[in-house]
């Protein structure tokens, strides 16, 4: 896995570079008139989202045009007779980086040009705290990748090569009452709980499992080539969201488990990379961040950071035992009791489930 700090580098470097000549070079293929055009921002290509971002297609005056076609990201969004700006609304649009063309029609005959821009988050996140209301016993053997509350049991999946496996856990007690191994070869991560049946994915295999809830009989096995990996997973009663080692959540249909869409994940700074255990509750995606003992909250429509909360004194490094593996053993694992409204987290082979209350600072 590769450190957060080092992939936002790497993004924010490789989005400089494809967007250097932004303003004045484009896609263009010199059909009217065989002029150049190019499409023109008066402020940066770099926006937060709510922005108004003003665009204009940009064309010598002697050029007289029959009108002017915008696209964002293949929409048609607006036609204009003339080299007027036009705006583009940003409130309600996914984070990210977003494709503006705009079409010339001259004479009959037509001339394509387009550029970026790049929305990131408005705000910083809210800084939240917490406090521990209550553990719970948590087998040290668990490499927890996804973990899930209903009707009183938790409903865990782990990982590593010949310890993955899909269990049902008593909450008082820790006590695994139940659990269906996978084959040896798989890395197992996220779950979900779709019904009556629960899915369960896998690292970098492609590949997931789907079982019955109530007696963890595998009833199917389908190809995921959705996404570099499997990580994270969750399940808002309508879609499934798949993260998958970036910043990306991807949606999936729940019954074939398709790709039906994307958010891309970013606060005021940009892309948050290494999102993985997800869980829905109320509206928004809570996931914490691999190898980082942070939760975020993330805005289902949109991708932006809504909130944040540092755990990393949950369970104290100098009450950890000699030899445990701190950057490998991290924070993961996020269940919620919709019915109570009780928030759980653990980690990979913590000794404990903490019941946890999140509150503002």
């Amino acid at each position: 896995m590769k450190n957060k700090s080092l992939l936002f580098i790497a993004a924010a470097a490789l989005f400089t570079y494809s967007c250097t000549g932004c303003k004045d070079k484009t896609q263009t293929n010199d059909q009217v008139n065989n002029v150049d055009i190019t499409l023109f921002s008066p402020g940066a290509y770099s926006y937060s989202g709510g922005d108004t971002v003003k665009i204009m297609a940009k064309y010598p005056p002697s050029l007289k045009v029959d009108s002017v076609v915008y696209s964002l990201d293949s929409v048609r969004i607006a036609s204009v007779k003339d080299s007027a700006y036009i705006n583009i609304l940003t409130d309600t649009l996914k984070l990210g980086t977003k494709l503006v063309s705009a079409k010339i029609y001259q004479s009959g005959k037509s001339q394509d040009v387009s550029t970026n821009i790049y929305l990131k988050a408005s705000k910083e996140p809210e800084k939240l705290t917490y406090r521990v209301i209550k553990k719970f016993p948590h087998d040290i053997s668990a490499y927890t990748e996804g973990l899930l509350y209903q009707d009183g049991y938790l409903y865990e999946s782990t990982g590593e090569p010949g310890h993955s496996e899909l269990r049902k856990v008593e909450l008082e007690t820790g006590k695994v009452i139940q659990r269906q191994k996978l084959a040896d070869k798989y890395f197992g991560e996220g779950s979900a709980i779709v019904g009556d049946k629960i899915v369960m994915f896998t690292y970098k295999d492609k590949v997931g499992f789907v079982f019955d809830k109530n007696t963890f009989k595998q009833l199917s096995q389908f190809n995921n080539n959705v996404g570099i990996e499997g990580w994270g997973v969750t399940y808002d009663g309508n879609k499934i969201y798949l993260d998958d080692s970036t910043n990306r959540i991807w949606l999936l249909d729940k019954n074939d488990y398709h790709q039906t869409g994307f958010i891309d994940v970013y606060d005021n700074h940009g892309p948050v990379e290494q999102i993985n255990e997800l869980e829905y509750i109320d509206g928004k995606i809570y996931s914490n961040i691999y190898t980082y003992d942070n939760i975020i909250v993330i805005d289902p429509k949109t991708g932006a950071v809504l909130q944040s909360v540092n755990l990393e004194d949950i369970w104290p490094i100098a009450q950890r035992p000699k030899g445990f593996d701190n950057e490998q053993n991290v924070l993961n694992g996020i269940a919620w009791d919709a019915k109570g409204k009780r928030l759980f987290v653990t980690g990979k082979k913590w000794p404990w489930v903490y019941q946890i209350e999140l509150m503002r600072k």
